[in-house]
Formats: structure tokens, sequence, C-alpha cells
């Protein structure tokens, strides 16, 4: 995609990711398409988009799909766009497993084409901003993140061996924060209130997980799905030898329904996509790389693995 190319990008997903997906598009001047499923006749009406039929149509006439679908179904998907030399935003987390992310990573890498993992919490001022002052801080010593949300609709969330999991799908994006801020994981240590009963988690449920990081500094990260009176709320508190960074959503002008982010004057969403078609037209590195999302999967199984042994995991 050269700067005098029409931006085209194809939709995979009609769950409660797509809507920002589509506006950050459409705000970009893209022309947008979405494949058929549950509920996307409403969204076509809503923003004015094509209805496409069959995903391999729907791959055949973009420069990028954009999937947004359950986490399962990510790897086919992706490889199908590889294969028809398109590049792929993939919403987080990249897959299942990280057996699975690493072999997303490396057919896109094979087809020559740019995979970028939509962890759209790195386009949010706040983060961003203690990103830019984590060296103000002297030595890290202890990050806190918590993320509380109204527990989510769709049934497959909740299945932790089908995709879903309160970790994998929401945890994950202070996972990404975590290793952002604060750089690799040598230790993972997790517990969840209440343990999933045959796979299935049942809200409301808590995750704590622990992360014991390189450099020496320690993460702790919670994670809760309430009611469906909840409002969304993200915290995060950087300690270092001289001094200490916070950001917290609470207040935040722009409150979104259910468990979507506050929008905020720098929409995010539309950042994030910027970026990403910005890198497919230079050549240059996103703020967020496969590899990126890769090492996000792995903390997650070694969370996993974690919950199933009742032991700290190295990673």
């Amino acid at each position: 995609m050269d700067g005098n190319e029409a931006l085209r990008v194809g939709i995979v997903g009609a769950g409660g990711i797509a809507p920002p997906h589509i506006e950050g598009w459409l705000a970009l001047g893209a022309d947008v398409g979405i494949l058929r499923r549950t509920g996307v006749d409403e969204l076509a009406a809503r923003y004015g988009i094509a209805i496409v039929d069959d995903l391999d149509e729907l791959i055949e006439w973009p420069t990028i799909v954009d999937i947004v679908s359950p986490t399962a179904t990510h790897l086919d998907i992706a490889r199908r766009a590889f294969a028809r030399g398109r590049h792929v935003v993939c919403e987080k987390p990249l897959a299942v497993t990280t057996a699975d992310a690493v072999a997303l990573a490396e057919a896109a890498s094979d087809a020559d084409v740019r995979l970028f993992p939509a962890h759209v919490v790195r386009y949010f001022e706040g983060y961003r901003a203690l990103k830019e002052q984590i060296g103000s801080v002297g030595a890290l010593l202890e990050l806190t993140f918590r993320r509380t949300v109204a527990a989510p609709d769709s049934a497959w969330f909740y299945a932790e061996d089908a995709g879903g999991g309160l970790i994998r799908d929401l945890m994950i994006h202070d996972l990404d924060q975590a290793l952002w801020l604060a750089g690799p994981v040598v230790e993972v240590a997790a517990t969840q209130d209440p343990p999933a009963a045959d796979g299935q988690v049942m809200p409301p449920v808590s995750a704590h997980v622990s992360l014991t990081h390189a450099n020496g500094a320690v993460s702790h990260l919670r994670a809760d799905w309430f009611g469906p009176e909840t409002t969304f709320r993200s915290q995060a508190q950087v300690v270092g030898a001289t001094g200490r960074l916070e950001f917290d959503t609470q207040g935040s002008a722009g409150q979104r329904e259910g468990y979507l982010p506050p929008a905020s004057d720098i929409d995010p969403y539309r950042a994030q996509l910027a970026d990403f078609a910005d890198a497919i037209r230079t050549g240059r590195d996103a703020r967020v790389t496969p590899d990126d999302g890769v090492a996000a999967v792995r903390l997650v199984d070694a969370a996993y693995e974690s919950l199933r042994t009742g032991r700290p995991v190295p990673v």
C-alpha cells in the first residue's frame, strides 16, 4: 500500500469491539466491508458499510483484513488472508496459545505481509504518558495494574479451553502494559476466585497475577468481570527508586458503555489503526509488533499453567 493507494479494509467479526474499529477506519477515510455474521445487518446500516457473504470474497478486495472475531478463529482467518497477500490487524490476544501465536507471526513473515496485534491500551494517552515518563522514577521496583469491567455477553468469553477466560481476554491488556513498561518477565504466579469449573469461568470473578521481571521489578495485576451495572475502570501505578507515577480512568470524560475504555480527545482506536496504516505505507515498525503480541500470549499461557499447578511458572 503506497501513499496513493486507497485504504480498503475487510472486517471479520461483529461483536462489541467491532464498532470502534469500524469508526476508526471510516475516520481514516477507508472503504470498509464486513463479513456477514449475526448482528452485521444493524452494524452495516449504522455505518453505511458493505456486507460480504463469503470470507474468501471479503479477503479478495481489501488491502487490510481486520480480525475482531473470537480468539480461536484468528489463526485460520489470518492464514487465509496472508495467502492472498493481505496485511492483517488482529484483535488481542493473537491466538489461544503461544504456539499458535508464533505460527501466526511466522505465517505473516513467510508471506512478506504485515501483522498488527491490536493492543489498543498502548494508544491511550494515560498509558502512553506512563511509558514516556518511566525513566523519571529511577530503577523500577513495583508496578500495579487493575482493570474492572462488566462481564461480556457472549458465552465464548467464559470458555478457557476455547479461547476465552478472564486472564486471556481482559488481563492481557495489562500483561502487555507490564511488558511495555518494565520489560521481559522471568516468572509468573496466578490465582483466580472463583476458579474455573470444567474450563468455564462464572462471573463475578477476579484474577490476580504477579510477574517477576528480569530487571528485578515486580508487577501485580488484578482483573475483574463483575455485574452489568459495572463501570469500566483501569488503574496503573509505577513505583521507582526515586518517584511514583499513576493513572486512573475514573472520572474520565466520554465514558463508553460496557467494557470499552473511555473515549478521549485522541481516540485510541483511530490512533492505533492510523499507526498500523502508516507503518504499512512507510515500512517502519508500529508501536505494537508481532513479537509483542506473542510475548503477551506467552504470559497468558504461563498464568494458566500457574492456575493449574498452584505454583509459580518460569518464563
